[in-house]
């Protein structure tokens, strides 16, 4: 009875698929809504900001939240977005941003 058992055990085609695929998921972040008063706290310190001040912000991206600490090279109003060294941020997507002190 217990050979004929063995047949119906699970089978593992491709071996250390499955650890693999551990190693690589992603959790997702479900990107917050501002309250009002932040985001307005969040738009008056924008307006602080100007080109070549060094910043760190957090930023919706990719499905997850990043910071980055990088210099400004524009603040572009009108798209709503800010031109970093090495990357641009939509303002939609910042979740908090402070100025680091040289």
């Amino acid at each position: 009875m217990q050979s004929r058992a063995v047949q119906f055990m699970p089978f593992d085609a491709l071996k250390g698929f499955k650890e693999a695929l551990a190693k690589v998921e992603k959790v997702v972040d479900l990107k917050k809504e501002l309250m009002d008063d932040y985001f307005n706290e969040l738009d008056n310190k924008l307006k602080s900001l100007k080109k070549g001040d060094t910043v760190l912000i957090k930023y919706y991206y990719n499905l997850e939240y990043v910071e980055v600490t990088d210099s400004i090279k524009m603040i572009d109003v009108p798209k709503r977005k800010i031109v970093l060294k090495n990357c641009v941020v939509n303002f939609d997507d910042i979740i908090d941003f402070n100025q680091v002190k040289k």
